[in-house]
């Protein structure tokens, strides 16, 4: 998934991806959030066990 700021190259062009996301975070709170990713962590824990088991 790119990031909101590529989604002109996706689109093809830069207002309509504005507008878009516009309209999207119109009502919306974002959360920036910082730090390790635990859904990565869970990940790389689920391989190593597949790893151990095979």
């Amino acid at each position: 998934m790119p990031a909101p700021d590529e989604w002109g190259q996706v689109f093809g062009d830069e207002v309509l991806a504005t507008a878009i996301l516009d309209r999207l975070l119109h009502h919306c709170e974002v959360i920036s959030i910082n730090g390790p990713s635990y859904r990565l962590k869970n990940r790389l824990q689920a391989i190593e066990r597949e790893n151990d088991v095979a």
